[in-house]
């Protein structure tokens, strides 16, 4: 949903994510969600510092949240944030790297191709 928020309560905020995973059934506000296990933003020059610094700093204290990601809109690039335990990991992600997501019972695999698959880069 275009309009779903994503409320961060240690920050007292909502941000709109370009993208976003929930997998806890009990996170089932209608407007808003508060557990992500996953969130994507498409980085371009006028969201990029925004997404890279003011919504990470947010985003990352989110305790559901495991993956972080961000993908330029400008050239092939995509960087992941991971968490395990309560370590933050960074990986950026090259050309036949293959990116696996763990949330709730779901896995998935993408590579950098699937996420500029028709975008003209």
């Amino acid at each position: 949903m275009a309009d779903l928020k994503l409320r961060i309560s240690t920050h007292q905020a909502y941000y709109y994510p370009d993208a976003m995973l929930v997998c806890d059934p009990e996170d089932n506000y209608p407007l808003y969600k508060s557990a992500p296990c996953f969130l994507a933003e498409v980085l371009s020059p006028a969201t990029a510092a925004i997404d890279q610094r003011e919504k990470w700093l947010a985003y990352r204290d989110t305790h559901a949240l495991r993956y972080y990601l961000l993908v330029d809109s400008e050239r092939v690039y995509a960087r992941l944030f991971s968490r395990e335990g309560s370590t933050w990991g960074e990986q950026i992600l090259d050309p036949g790297d293959i990116l696996q997501l763990d949330c709730g019972g779901l896995s998935i695999s993408l590579s950098l191709d699937d996420l500029y698959e028709d975008s003209g880069l």
